[in-house]
């Protein structure tokens, strides 16, 4: 009798067993992911909402910023992502793109489309107005802090911001990734991160080149959450950080926090110039832990030491006005036509042998002001993140383009020489020889004459 009691209890508690398994598993409800559109100004944006699964309750919102580029909300939605499985409701947008290219940008109308952002979500069911507030990274820390002041939002959090000008930021970011690439030559790092990024900012290749956070983050009066990367070569950090920090000195809370590892938009990285794909372990929870912990009032402001940087993001000076994009415009027109009328006025004359080393110095000039071009295209064209080959500490193009330039004079002298002694052509020969007397400042300005 006891056997056959314990069998039916063995024989009960299988088939309980199998009933669970037959039941299908009931998966877990998808986070929310909304398509919407909201207005700013009298344009329509349109954008998603990241959130955990709808379920009556109104969590923290948080509008997330793009950082530069003319990007969608596919760029941040990794963040958005990470950020509600921490359990805040994300808003992710398009950036308008009508006035944004590498040329003209507005950081005052993207901050209003932000605020815009803020006043949609607000008014959403799953988040709690009380309780949104804004997310920036990289040129969204100029953009989201504007905003900030533009609007109802109750905090605001900044990734890789930086408290410096574009301008400034870029210099320094250049200096970075030239030494990266091992170019230590003094004239290169120069003329690239000072004199071409100064012209450059005259000419509007850096919108916004003087924008100045500052202003806009001595009036803010909302808890705070300021990221950075330790290994950042965008921006500097450790700058950043002391600046946030002294511009927020009469806020009632903020926190200053650092990731020695991570990278600019704190993702992961090995050395700060490469990117892994993955946030930063411990910084979604951050985030996540920093705003829901808002609800039981503002922390009391704290700071991280500053992140280590390499070297200072100097201010730029003003250029002279033998610097200024005119006068550098004319210079290097005058160097194309008197390097190249040695050439032009050959094909015209009917006699003019035309002297061996005159034809040297024309094509080296010529080779010496392309060369620049060419490699200052290269610099922007990969925001100087590649310059190719590099042969004694500098890039393959700058030492080729430094030896025709030293070419165009030597060859000049020889032109001298044989200037004198020639009856015929001594106007074009003086035209060539006025070349290369201009290219000496010229290309001392530039570094192309300097060990």
């Amino acid at each position: 009798m006891l056997r056959t009691r314990r069998t039916a209890i063995l024989l009960a508690v299988t088939g309980f067993l199998f009933s669970l398994i037959s039941i299908p598993a009931q998966a877990a409800p998808a986070a929310q992911n909304e398509q919407i559109s909201f207005p700013s100004g009298g344009k329509t944006l349109h954008g998603s909402i990241v959130g955990p699964p709808p379920d009556g309750i109104r969590r923290p919102g948080i509008v997330l910023v793009h950082g530069s580029g003319r990007v969608t909300r596919e760029k941040v939605r990794k963040e958005a992502e990470a950020f509600a499985a921490q359990g805040l409701v994300a808003l992710i947008y398009d950036k308008d793109l009508t006035a944004y290219s590498t040329v003209s940008r507005d950081f005052s109308g993207l901050a209003d489309d932000a605020a815009a952002a803020v006043a949609y979500l607000r008014t959403r069911p799953e988040a709690d107005p009380a309780r949104t507030g804004l997310w920036g990274l990289s040129e969204g820390g100029w953009v989201a802090p504007l905003a900030a002041t533009r609007s109802d939002a109750a905090f605001l959090v900044v990734v890789g911001a930086n408290g410096v000008t574009p301008v400034r930021a870029q210099s320094w970011s250049y200096r970075q990734w030239l030494r990266h690439q091992g170019v230590t030559a003094g004239p290169v790092l120069r003329m690239v991160s000072v004199s071409g990024t100064r012209i450059a900012s005259e000419a509007g290749m850096f919108p916004e080149a003087d924008y100045d956070p500052v202003p806009s983050l001595e009036k803010l009066r909302m808890p705070v959450l300021g990221i950075w990367g330790g290994k950042d070569k965008q921006s500097p950090p450790g700058e950043a950080a002391v600046i946030y920090a002294r511009a927020l000195a009469a806020n009632p809370s903020y926190t200053m926090r650092v990731f020695p590892e991570a990278h600019h938009s704190l993702i992961r990285t090995t050395s700060g110039f490469d990117r892994l794909d993955a946030l930063e372990p411990g910084y979604p929870e951050l985030v996540g832990s920093w705003v829901h912990g808002l609800a039981a009032g503002a922390p009391a402001s704290t700071s991280d030491a500053p992140p280590a940087q390499d070297g200072p993001a100097s201010a730029l000076t003003p250029l002279a006005w033998w610097e200024s994009l005119w006068v550098q415009g004319i210079a290097l027109l005058a160097l194309i036509v008197l390097f190249a009328a040695y050439p032009l006025t050959a094909l015209v004359r009917r006699r003019g042998e035309g002297l061996v080393p005159a034809r040297w110095a024309s094509a080296t000039g010529l080779l010496t002001v392309t060369g620049l071009l060419g490699f200052l295209t290269v610099v922007v064209m990969s925001n100087g993140q590649d310059v190719g080959p590099v042969v004694l500490g500098r890039p393959l193009l700058w030492l080729l383009t430094q030896l025709l330039a030293v070419g165009a004079l030597v060859s000049a002298v020889f032109t001298a020489v044989a200037w004198r002694r020639s009856e015929a052509g001594k106007i074009r020969l003086g035209m060539l020889l006025g070349g290369a007397v201009l290219l000496v400042p010229w290309g001392l300005y530039w570094g192309l004459l300097l060990p």
